[in-house]
Formats: structure tokens, sequence, C-alpha cells
């Protein structure tokens, strides 16, 4: 690398934090490998978490495969509990290193918190009565390079809510059932509309001037 080009990265790699430098270190050692996460664009999922809860008793012993973001890690020495959040909520993994083998736990215990992982294997329930996927094969979807806002206080801040809206639909439930519940409503509107043959029209907002980048400076007042 030339003088030139390590001044243009290294102002970069400064502001990163390091969990952040860690997690691309992951990313190029997975992509050095041959095992880069981004290129597999297919995972096929037999059941959601919510399926598996609500049909457990036809359901358990038998394999299945779920795919979604891992929330939570706890380790026990050679096995290790994760909350797995897919779309109809979470679901919790049993990962055991004889089950997946040694490499396979090794590269397990790599994984971080907000990456999204498809996972087989068979449906039971823990001595605690929790419901599990007992994880027979576990497959790296997606690495998140950006670490997850801290589980304990979620994700609070209102302006980092609204301005990554994203990021607050992973953390907070309340607020992706709220988005869920909006676009059912508006799914049932359209198709109650359609049905009767209305016709959707996209119509320009009404504004006298410009807004947005293409809008000039100027000068207004508001009552308080």
């Amino acid at each position: 690398m030339s003088t030139e080009e390590r001044s243009v990265n290294q102002p970069e790699e400064q502001n990163l934090s390091e969990q952040r430098l860690i997690r691309r270190a992951k990313l190029k050692e997975l992509q050095e490998a041959g095992q880069d996460p981004f290129q597999i664009t297919k995972y096929v999922v037999k059941h959601h978490s919510a399926d598996i809860k609500e049909n457990f008793e036809a359901l358990e012993g038998t394999e299945t495969s779920v795919a979604g973001r891992i929330m939570s890690k706890r380790g026990m020495g050679k096995a290790m509990f994760c909350d797995l959040q897919d779309v109809k909520g979470r679901i919790q993994l049993y990962v055991r290193i004889d089950e997946l083998g040694e490499e396979a736990f090794a590269k397990f215990k790599k994984i971080d918190i907000g990456d999204i992982v498809g996972v087989e294997g068979e449906v039971f329930k823990t001595k605690r009565g929790e419901i599990s996927v007992k994880a027979h094969r576990v497959t790296l979807l997606s690495k998140s390079l950006q670490p997850l806002p801290e589980k304990f206080h979620g994700l609070t801040d209102k302006e980092t809510r609204y301005r990554q809206r994203y990021v607050d639909l992973i953390m907070n439930e309340d607020v992706r059932r709220t988005f869920q519940i909006r676009t059912a409503f508006i799914k049932h509107v359209r198709k109650y509309l359609d049905d009767r043959d209305y016709l959707e029209v996209e119509t320009p907002v009404l504004n006298t001037i410009s807004g947005g980048a293409t809008a000039r400076p100027f000068i207004t007042h508001h009552n308080t």
C-alpha cells in the first residue's frame, strides 16, 4: 500500500470503534477462507419461531430450519444458549460442541450479536420448559459490522430512533408491532378499494414554494 493510500484510509480506521474493527477483521478472515457470508443469497426456512411454539406438540423431535438475527449468547463451557429473532418473534437455540463438532463450534463462538444465521436442528424443550431448537448445523448468512445498542437499556434516544428506524425495529418489539399493524391495515384498505375497482393515483403534494434540496433560505416565525 502506498503512503498516499495509507493516509487516505487511516482516518476512517481511526474513527471506527474497537468492536467495529474486530467485526471487520472477522469478516475479512471469513472472506479469505472462502466463506464470505454476503455471497449466500438464499436459505430455506421450514418454520418461523411462532410456528414452532404454536405447533410444538406436532413438531417436537422433528428436524426444522430457522433463520434470524442472534440477539443474545450465553456460554456454558461446551454448550451455548442463544436467542434468535426472526420475522415472527424469538426462539432459543441450543448449541453443543458434540452436535456441531469442534471446528464448527469454534466458528460459532466467533459469531457476534446482530449476525444473521440459518440453523438446522431438532425441535425440543429444555429442562426448564423452554421451547428450543437443538442446532445440528449453523450457517452464517450475514455479518453485522455495526454493534447493536446495549440490550438492557435498548434504543431510547428519540433522534436515533427516527433517523435509524431500522435499528429501532430490531431492538424495540413494540415499535415493530406498531409497523406490522400499520402495514396490515394499509394492505387491507388497499385490497378493499381494489376489489371495488377504485383507481389508485399518486398525486404531488400541493406546495407553493420549493422544498428539500431546491429550497432557498427564508425567514419565518411561529407562535408558541
